[in-house]
């Protein structure tokens, strides 16, 4: 009687699920072939307990995301940087887009949190905004995606996600960048801090190229270019950083 009433509860919310998978849908771009994928990616293994046999959880699913995540981003970092970046760097990059805030951000920009099936205790404790539920949540829908539309439909997906991101990831992802490994390294053995000058900006206005001067007591000790002022200034403590410590990154 106890898993009668509880699917009982449940039903109507199953019923509103099925009416917005349109809605879920169009948040991500995509049709699916298979419905149930999409139900799947968006259940919580929480929400089986209460509910009872028959339904499965996004668990595999994530594992396969993960996964295709990974290799896909991998793809689009090598194709944007791989010119001005080390496997090192790339791996930094890499790391920082797939971490969880980066995947929690993502899911909340698509309203997963809102079409989660989970079970009544887990929603009743924040579980549409817990942060590991949302992550699982992206890479079980990146793995739906794979397995309905195959390959090109889940690079279609991510292109649209991570396409803002990629072009953080020099900044954000290099946690220890080389501009701040320069400066501690200059401040160390020089006391003073490099300056970096802009020296040039071309292109059109939806395609800048900048190029950056690094100056050590207004000498000129290397030059580094890129698609931002940023990226530029990152490339050229890269080369002062390659003469001062011997390094290759």
């Amino acid at each position: 009687m106890l898993v009668v009433s509880i699917n009982f509860y449940y039903m109507p919310f199953l019923m509103d699920f099925e009416n917005d998978i349109a809605l879920i849908e169009a948040r991500l771009g995509y049709n699916f072939k298979d419905k149930a994928l999409l139900m799947q990616a968006l259940t919580h293994r929480s929400f089986l307990s209460e509910v009872g046999a028959g339904i499965k959880d996004n668990e595999n699913l994530e594992f396969l995301g993960d996964a295709v995540l990974e290799l896909i981003v991998s793809d689009m970092l090598f194709k944007r940087f791989s010119e001005n970046y080390r496997e090192g760097d790339l791996t930094k990059m890499r790391a920082y887009l797939v971490s969880e805030p980066r995947l929690v951000e993502l899911a909340k920009a698509l309203e997963l949190g809102s079409v989660l099936r989970l079970s009544h205790g887990e929603e009743k404790s924040g579980g549409r905004q817990r942060p590991s539920i949302l992550a699982d949540a992206f890479e079980a829908v990146t793995g739906a995606i794979y397995l309905d539309g195959g390959f090109v439909a889940a690079f279609s997906f991510l292109k649209e996600q991570f396409t803002p991101l990629i072009e953080l990831a020099p900044d954000r992802g290099l946690m220890v960048d080389y501009k701040s490994r320069l400066q501690e390294l200059t401040q160390k053995q020089y006391h003073f801090a490099p300056t970096y000058r802009l020296l040039e900006v071309s292109g059109p206005d939806h395609r800048r190229f900048f190029r950056v001067g690094l100056f050590f007591n207004e000498k000129e000790i290397s030059q580094g270019s890129g698609k931002t002022k940023k990226e530029a200034e990152q490339q050229a403590a890269k080369a002062a950083l390659e003469n001062l410590e011997g390094i290759s990154s």
